[in-house]
């Protein structure tokens, strides 16, 4: 992905953000396992195909060496991945591509084979760039609660729209990985337009932490005060908050420096 990339299903409109001529920004289309996984395993359940349990059991092992390499560097998980998926994958498509000329081409083993075979570039996408995730799973998961407006939220509007959009989920997702609460991070920077951009590390979400599993919320001023302290003791705006009468109760939360943590 030089410039961006798009993990996705088999829609036939993401194939236009792919352009020869390299526009787009360089847009590479990535393909979702999970989504091909899904076909031979329904065929695996109602133990109507051995090749399709075949699959299943050959592509569970791909999952199990994501799990391996999860958090690690991108070279990291590209190095395990050729060492290892790279053979499983090889299989796979070596085992679909010798069943496909045998049966129906009308039957739903058919279905599932053609589904990964018409886009191998895009499956083994992930075998050379770590970036790439084996599934979208992670970001089904985290528009899921947002369901409840699909049919609303079908089209952005413009170009504009879906950046803005993008840009929202982004936040809530991040504060939502960093175990906190979104409000209170949106909050905390909306509450702070024209924030010095040399400060903006303050404002960030991996700076607050739940202090217990008491759903408290999280108040920003506090953290804001602690950590540009902590950071830049010197620095107009940490002066300006020392003196500030602003106070929390630290039961709520637990302040982090910056970079503290992995």
């Amino acid at each position: 992905m030089p410039s961006g990339g798009v993990h996705s299903t088999g829609y036939a409109a993401y194939n236009k953000l792919v352009r020869s001529d390299g526009g787009n920004d360089g847009v590479t289309l990535a393909g979702c396992w999970s989504h091909s996984r899904r076909k031979f395993y329904e065929l695996h359940v109602a133990e109507s195909s051995k090749i399709a349990t075949a699959t299943a059991e050959r592509m569970a092992k791909l999952w199990q060496v994501e799990e391996t390499v999860r958090g690690q560097s991108p070279e990291a998980r590209v190095a395990v991945r050729q060492q290892t998926s790279a053979a499983i994958v090889a299989e796979l498509f070596g085992l679909w591509q010798k069943t496909l000329p045998r049966i129906s081409g009308k039957s739903k083993l058919a279905e599932a084979i053609r589904y990964p075979i018409s886009r191998r570039a895009i499956f083994e996408r992930f075998l050379t760039d770590g970036r790439i995730e084996l599934d979208s799973n992670i970001v089904e998961r985290a528009i899921r609660p947002q369901a409840i407006t699909r049919k609303n939220s079908l089209f952005a509007g413009s170009d504009g729209g879906g950046r803005s959009w993008a840009t929202i989920a982004t936040l809530l997702q991040t504060a939502k990985m960093n175990n906190v609460d979104p409000l209170a991070s949106l909050t905390q920077a909306l509450e702070r337009i024209g924030w010095p951009s040399s400060e903006i590390e303050a404002l960030m979400p991996w700076n607050l932490r739940r202090l217990n599993g008491l759903g408290l919320p999280l108040t920003s001023q506090a953290v804001l005060l602690k950590n540009l302290i902590a950071s830049t003791p010197s620095s107009p705006i940490a002066n300006a908050l020392r003196s500030s009468k602003v106070t929390t109760p630290s039961s709520a939360i637990e302040v982090q420096t910056p970079h503290s943590e992995a």
